[in-house]
C-alpha cells in the first residue's frame, strides 16, 4: 500500500493523536478557562491547546529529532529530514471550552512538501480518520477493525448537504454570511460544526455532501483535506488554486464542481 516511511508516520501520527486526544477527553479541567486570544477576542486558545501541542511535538521529535513541524500554537522547526508535521492539536476549541463534543485532533505529515499522511481524532466521536497518499481513507471506531471510506454519490445540488464555518473577525463573518444566505437558497441545507477537520471527514464519510470555508490554514485542512482525497472527493480552493486561506472547498465530484463556481460568483474569497 505505501513504503515503509509512510507507514511509519502514519504510525506514529496515530500514537500521537491518540494519547492527545485521551489528554483533551480525560484531562479537561472543569473550571477551564481562556489561555489567550489570537485575530479577535473571541478566537480563544486554552491551557488544554497548548499543552496538546506540547505532548504532540514532544512524542514526534523524540522519535524523529530532524523533521520539522508547523502548529497552531506556535510550533515552528525547519527541519532538515524532508518531512514537516502539520498540527493543529484541537480543531474546534470553541466547541471544546463551552464543552461541546465536536472536536478533533489532526495532524498531517508532509514530504518534501506533499502531504502524505493524515490523522484526525475525534474522541467524543470516538472515530479517528486516516489516510496515507494512494493508500485511501479510513476510519476506527466501536465497530471491529477499519473500515473504508468514500464520498457519497453526487445528489442534484439542490439536495445536497453541505458544510460550513465562520471566521473570528467580525468583517470577514459577515461577509461569510451573506455568502451562506445566498447559497442556502440553492442547497438541500447547511451545517456549521465548529470543526474543518471533522468536516472534511465527514465528507470522506458520506455525511456530508461538501464543505466550505474561508480563513483556514494549513493546520485547519491539511490532515482532513487527505482523507477526503483519498475517500474520492474532489478538493480545491479558488478554481484552479489548492485550498488555502482564501477558499477551501471539499465535495462528492458533481457537487465540488458546482459549488466552487457559486462561491466565486458570490465572491467567498475576499471582503
Amino acid at each position: 500500500m505505501t513504503d515503509a516511511l509512510h507507514r511509519d508516520l502514519l504510525e506514529l501520527a496515530q500514537e500521537a493523536a491518540r494519547h492527545a486526544g485521551a489528554l483533551l477527553r480525560d484531562g479537561r479541567p472543569a473550571d477551564l478557562a481562556v489561555a489567550r486570544t489570537k485575530s479577535s477576542p473571541i478566537d480563544v486558545v486554552t491551557e488544554m491547546d497548548i499543552a496538546a501541542e506540547k505532548l504532540i511535538t514532544d512524542l514526534i521529535s523524540g522519535r524523529r529529532p530532524d523533521d520539522g513541524f508547523l502548529g497552531e500554537e506556535g510550533a515552528s522547526v525547519e527541519g532538515t529530514s524532508g518531512v514537516r508535521w502539520v498540527i493543529d492539536p484541537l480543531d474546534g476549541t470553541v466547541n471544546y471550552l463551552y464543552g461541546l463534543p465536536t472536536w478533533a485532533v489532526s495532524i498531517a505529515a508532509e514530504q518534501d512538501g506533499e502531504t502524505v499522511v493524515g490523522v484526525v481524532a475525534a474522541p467524543m466521536r470516538g472515530e479517528t480518520y486516516h489516510a496515507v497518499r494512494g493508500g485511501g481513507a479510513w476510519a476506527t471506531g466501536a465497530w471491529e477493525g477499519e473500515r473504508a471510506l468514500a464520498c457519497r454519490p453526487a445528489p442534484p445540488l439542490d439536495q445536497a448537504l453541505v458544510s460550513t464555518g465562520f471566521n473570528y473577525v467580525t468583517e470577514v463573518r459577515t461577509h461569510q454570511a451573506e455568502v451562506a444566505a445566498r447559497l442556502l437558497p440553492l442547497l438541500r441545507d447547511i451545517r456549521r460544526s465548529g470543526s474543518a477537520a471533522v468536516d472534511l471527514c465527514d465528507v470522506a464519510c458520506g455525511r456530508l455532501d461538501g464543505y466550505y470555508e474561508r480563513g483556514l490554514h494549513a493546520w485547519d485542512f491539511a490532515a482532513g483535506d487527505l482523507i477526503a482525497r483519498e475517500a474520492g472527493a474532489l478538493t480545491g480552493g479558488r478554481p484552479g488554486e489548492r485550498p488555502s486561506p482564501d477558499l477551501t472547498v471539499a465535495g462528492a465530484p458533481g457537487v465540488f464542481e458546482p459549488l466552487q463556481r457559486l462561491l466565486e460568483d458570490f465572491g467567498a474569497w475576499h471582503d
